[in-house]
């Protein structure tokens, strides 16, 4: 089956357009607190398409994505119950259980933690504000682990170029489903 060859080419097709910064920033914001596909998607074909950006692209992604994550931590303060349905629909409901067990056993590093893995980053930002983690410290978490992860892959593309695309392509498909199964292999080892 394939999904995430299309969904790549999708997305590559957004990252030549004019706007492709803008689409950025708005995918990072999103990602952190409700959309579900990583700005790595876009991130990795701009900064491969534009090496000389992208540090820039790296600072936007990760600046919009901890502004996202403000949005996340403002719905787990304040509208958990109101969202609560959504957060079922999307899948999401197994995972906060499993999370607030991780806060309390793991503190403010699980934040740097999801920040950096591929973990859905929006469900930590949630239940940090359902918990109410001190907010400067989140903040803090949040620029350190999205930081990380941002700056890592957009100077991985600015250092491979060109010349990595066509490696991606070829294992994009491989690279997503094995993302899908970190993500249950986790959730399942919570689980048990």
């Amino acid at each position: 089956m394939k999904l995430f060859g299309p969904l790549y080419d999708f997305v590559l097709s957004w990252s030549r357009h004019r706007h492709a910064p803008r689409y950025l920033a708005g995918m990072s914001f999103a990602e952190s607190s409700f959309f579900p596909i990583p700005p790595d998607v876009m991130l990795m074909p701009m900064s491969l398409a534009r090496p000389e950006k992208a540090i820039y692209f790296a600072w936007l992604t990760t600046l919009f994505s901890v502004l996202g994550g403000l949005l996340g931590y403002l719905i787990g303060m304040w509208l958990l119950d109101w969202f609560w349905p959504v957060i079922e629909r999307v899948g999401y409901a197994a995972y906060y259980d499993i999370i607030v067990e991780l806060f309390a056993e793991y503190g403010i590093w699980i934040i740097v933690v999801a920040g950096f893995s591929p973990l859905p980053y929006k469900m930590f930002t949630i239940t940090a504000g359902a918990t109410s983690m001190a907010l400067l410290p989140f903040v803090i978490a949040s620029i350190i682990g999205r930081g990380a992860r941002f700056f890592l892959v957009a100077s991985l593309m600015k250092w491979g170029g060109a010349k990595m695309e066509p490696y991606i392509r070829k294992w994009v498909e491989w690279l997503g489903w094995a993302f899908v199964l970190v993500v249950f292999g986790f959730i399942g080892y919570k689980l048990l």
